[in-house]
């Protein structure tokens, strides 16, 4: 298959050097111009992925190696750029950083393997020509990426930006496209998980707007748009599967409906994940955790992170919703849970020494720590029996949370990931598992773990089929459920 696409990649030589105010702002000034732009964030960041999509008035999508391997990468980025303008690629870190000494997963890899122009974005605070050497460092650390320009940071003045511009024209032959002064405050407030995500910015939209604004002053869009449309021919022999092909038959008057939480307290969620649910024959229907008194007419719920720490009062008054959800899942409703997911499951959150009332579906106490618990990909292997997976299984994920269980009563509660890399619940062990729900705190993404959607959606299609039949039976996906997760007297053990 060959991609023809206008595309190019910001990245810089380490975290918080101001990418995400870039990429944003340029994909808000295209979007003025009339293009279609097909925005990506590389790495399984939520939040930057969140204003992207905001700045560009379309979904933004993760490209990430490890978790969704190269088909997968190759899959999301041709799809998701056909008939658009081109496609912005937000880096994260810095340029070659990643998870091993190779940097196997890191901007550099990826912008190597789409084959993307690179525009470096520099912290220039307090240095001058010690720029120029870490671009030429840059260069020569890996000549096979494409560096085609830089944009200055954090300029102090006109004698600041000069030095600096011309010590990097002269020394590395790359143009500078731009320079953004120092500026107080800033357009994106951030917290202890990064940016204030938009859906609690009060008025994200002029923030996006501050950073356009930004942008048409200070940076020479039209060059950076003429370096991604002279981006070359990208061709691969290694289209990913479509998933619909292992799809059972779906009668479209009986679709399964999975519900998906998604509010702001709730919206950790790939793109790409509910879609590989729509593929199968899945129809998605929104709920809200904060307004909505009971749950909808579903067959599986599938609710994702976020921030409930934040909203936490908010989910503790819901009674009605929380009584609706308990007795669902007492009725089998399979129901998938990712990190705040699973806190909301629990009997309570403690926030900054208040405890809050959750749904009770775990006899858990979840309580915010002032540092992470869990930070970065994980490697889980599935060694006991669940509604979704199958015994021997390895799944790759990531977890970023700070939260943590208080005497999580690991002789009592079924759980059924062994933890391989990362942290989980206590280092050891993830996935907690009682009758047709699974929560855990990895997130997973449906590209590189098909099995994923097709777990959740076989689970769902069974529900829909057993309920309009109105039969009772244990079983689920047609296989009898495993002594160890059918629970008869006592609920958690």
């Amino acid at each position: 298959m060959v991609v023809n696409c206008s595309r190019i990649a910001f990245s810089a030589l380490r975290g918080n050097s101001g990418k995400t105010l870039l990429t944003v702002g340029i994909a808000a000034c295209l979007r003025k111009e009339g293009k279609t732009i097909s925005p990506f964030k590389k790495g399984p960041d939520y939040i930057d992925a969140a204003w992207l999509g905001l700045a560009a008035g379309r979904h933004c999508y993760n490209l990430d190696a490890f978790l969704m391997g190269r088909e997968g990468i190759f899959s999301s980025f041709s799809v998701h750029t056909n008939l658009t303008h081109g496609a912005l690629v937000e880096g994260n870190r810095g340029l070659f950083d990643g998870m091993d000494p190779q940097g196997s997963y890191s901007t550099a890899e990826l912008t190597k393997m789409l084959q993307i122009p690179v525009i470096l974005v520099v912290d220039c605070s307090m240095t001058t020509r010690t720029v120029a050497a870490m671009i030429l460092g840059c260069q020569h650390f890996d000549p096979e990426v494409a560096i085609k320009g830089v944009v200055l940071n954090r300029i102090s003045g006109n004698r600041h930006e000069s030095i600096v511009r011309t010590a990097i024209e002269e020394k590395c032959g790359v143009p500078v496209l731009g320079a953004i002064p120092k500026i107080k405050g800033g357009a994106f407030p951030e917290r202890h998980m990064g940016l204030v995500p938009p859906q609690e910015h009060p008025e994200a939209s002029k923030a996006v707007d501050e950073a356009a604004r930004i942008v048409e002053l200070y940076i020479d869009i039209e060059r950076i748009w003429k370096i991604a449309v002279d981006a070359p021919f990208l061709s691969y022999n290694d289209p990913i599967e479509d998933v619909k092909e292992k799809g059972l038959p779906v009668n479209p008057s009986t679709r399964p409906r999975i519900g998906v939480i998604k509010d702001s307290a709730f919206w950790f969620y790939y793109p790409d994940n509910l879609e590989a649910l729509e593929k199968l024959g899945a129809k998605i229907v929104e709920c809200n955790a904060l307004v909505q008194n009971e749950l909808p007419p579903i067959d599986a719920l599938y609710i994702g992170g976020g921030f409930p720490e934040t909203h936490a009062e908010k989910l503790a008054s819901n009674q009605d919703l929380k009584r609706s959800l308990r007795q669902a899942v007492e009725r089998g409703l399979p129901v998938y849970a990712e990190c705040g997911g699973l806190m909301y499951l629990g009997k309570q959150l403690i926030v900054e020494k208040k405890t809050f009332p959750m749904v009770g579906i775990f006899p858990l106490t979840f309580a915010l720590q002032g540092r992470p618990e869990g930070h970065g990909y994980t490697i889980l292997e599935v060694d006991q029996p669940n509604p979704y997976f199958g015994v021997g299984e390895t799944l790759c994920g990531h977890e970023f949370h700070y939260s943590k269980i208080l005497d999580w009563g690991k002789d009592r509660l079924a759980s059924v990931f062994r933890v391989k890399r990362g942290y989980g619940i206590d280092g050891r062990r993830d996935g907690l598992c009682y009758k047709n729900v699974l929560a855990t705190y990895s997130h997973l993404h449906a590209l590189g773990t098909d099995k994923w959607a097709r777990g959740l959606f076989d689970q769902a299609a069974f529900y829909s089929r057993k309920h309009d039949k109105n039969r009772e039976d244990a079983s689920f996906c047609g296989r009898r459920l495993p002594v160890a997760l059918n629970f008869q007297e006592e609920r958690y053990w």
